[in-house]
């Protein structure tokens, strides 16, 4: 999630976050240009590994993930990361719920399925059942929630290791080596399910 005109951007994303947490609506207004280019990116990218027939545009997953965002009301905003893992959040659900609306319509059919790529070759294949990588996460979640918000930080939001170490208030190298070990226990998990 890198920012091509530097740091002033993600400052000023920061503060005006701080500004809307204190009830400050305006802010939200400024906030929205400088991250809807980088939410729209990261749809973009992310529905680009899905299938061809797949009926979700990048601009409605960010309008529904910006607008559940907006909807937060408890928050208490620290920094640019902290948001774009809310968004990662919002658009994991958002995706998830779509696949199971979709297959629940197909009355059984197959799971809506979409490919690893951002997250690294997760496994071996070049698909994955998002359904199931759900289920997985939640799983997982029961077992280790901080291995499972890692790996939805890192697949959903596309942050970098840097980022979730500064969200979860952990080392760069925690967040590596609890990405490691996600992706192994994910990849036994999903694959014996099968």
């Amino acid at each position: 999630m890198s920012d091509s005109s530097g740091s002033e951007p993600r400052a000023g994303v920061t503060q005006l976050l701080v500004r809307w947490g204190k009830g400050d609506r305006a802010s939200l207004d400024e906030m929205l240009p400088l991250v809807y280019g980088e939410l729209r990116r990261l749809a973009a990218y992310y529905l680009k590994q899905e299938r061809s027939d797949h009926t979700l545009q990048p601009t409605a997953v960010v309008h529904e993930a910006y607008l559940r965002l907006i909807d937060q009301r408890h928050v208490d905003w620290k920094n640019r990361a902290q948001f774009f893992s809310l968004a990662a959040e919002m658009m994991r659900r958002i995706l998830v719920n779509h696949a199971r609306d979709r297959s629940a319509a197909k009355r059984g059919g197959h799971a809506q399925r979409v490919s690893l790529s951002l997250a690294k070759n997760l496994f071996k294949q070049p698909e994955v059942d998002l359904i199931a990588l759900d289920e997985a996460l939640a799983e997982l979640a029961q077992l280790d929630p901080r291995k499972s918000r890692i790996v939805e930080l890192k697949f959903f939001g596309g942050l970098t290791a840097e980022e979730i170490a500064e969200v979860e208030n952990i080392s760069t190298r925690t967040v590596e080596r609890a990405w490691s070990l996600a992706r192994a226990w994910l990849y036994r998990n999903i694959t014996d399910s099968r």
